[in-house]
């Protein structure tokens, strides 16, 4: 087997995670950033970072390519800069993941959906992830590439749980009825696509979520009493006074199902609901706290 290389364009918080995955395995990993000034932490974890965009003789390189950067209103960045390079190593490369939404499902009132289910985005968001899909899924069909594409939950991991807001009194239990999300914990998200690089299915579409959607308030009111805090008070959606990017999230209610990553997969979920990641969260946060007390 020849070098494995995993070239990862937006390298950002889920990538990253995989990222210091793959460096354990011992493969190289490239990964792009637009800030100069995150170089050090990434080579901390052994990926060698490039500045947006890269040299693209780096394409050349690579084994496997993660793509992990948002659209814009004028489509699919990698795409417009790199599609035809990428689209020309064809079946030569080993495997390309897209990260995509759960959004692309739009609101299903609450109800369950799956990989099969159409597509009905709500959000200006979600409709530019089901063309950038669409667009990446065409490259599979005309030229080979093999294109997996991943639909995320909400994303949690450390730095991005709710335990800093209840410490600091900011957080608030938002209850809209009938309101529910899927989740999934950032480490989770980087086994599943180890998973997929260990075994590859060109077109393959899956839900990346834990197995317990769960409305928003419920979240808070474990991570309150892991910490021994009162809850804070509900407030009524209508009266929370949310910006437009926090509104547009209670706009969609869906179940997600995950049961192809577990069935054509074989992933265990490490995290399978959000008791068990807040509960490894504050761990985690426990032994960072003990480790960086002076002696």
């Amino acid at each position: 087997m020849g070098e494995r290389c995993l070239l990862s364009f937006g390298h950002g918080y889920s990538a990253r995670a995989l990222g210091r995955r793959l460096v354990a395995e011992g493969w190289r990993v490239i990964g792009t950033t637009r800030d100069p000034a995150g170089f050090e932490a990434l080579r901390a974890e052994g990926t060698t970072p490039v500045l947006w965009p890269p040299d693209p003789a780096l394409i050349a390189e690579a084994s496997h390519i993660l793509i992990s950067i948002a659209p814009d209103a004028a489509g699919d960045p990698v795409l417009r800069a790199f599609g035809e390079a990428i689209a020309a190593r064809g079946s030569g490369l080993d495997w390309l993941g897209y990260l995509s939404t759960v959004g692309v499902y739009g609101d299903r009132q609450g109800g369950w959906v799956d990989e099969s289910a159409d597509l009905r985005p709500s959000t200006q968001r979600g409709r530019l992830r089901v063309a950038a899909e669409k667009a990446w899924l065409e490259l599979h069909a005309k030229h080979g590439l093999p294109v997996h594409v991943f639909r995320l939950a909400g994303i949690y991991g450390p730095g991005r749980g709710p335990f800093a807001k209840l410490r600091s009194g900011k957080a608030r239990r938002i209850v809209k009825p009938g309101q529910v999300f899927s989740r999934i914990h950032v480490e989770d998200i980087a086994r599943v696509l180890a998973a997929s690089i260990a075994r590859p299915d060109p077109g393959a579409i899956y839900n990346v979520c834990d197995d317990e959607p769960a409305p928003p308030q419920d979240v808070i009111a474990e991570a309150a009493r892991l910490l021994g805090l009162p809850l804070p008070p509900e407030i009524p959606f209508e009266d929370a006074d949310l910006g437009p990017m926090a509104a547009s999230f209670y706009a969609e209610s869906k179940r997600v199902s995950n049961d192809r990553i577990k069935r054509e997969l074989g992933v265990a979920l490490q995290y399978p609901d959000y008791r068990a990641g807040l509960a490894a969260l504050l761990e985690e946060e426990g032994r960072d706290r003990q480790e960086t007390k002076p002696d």
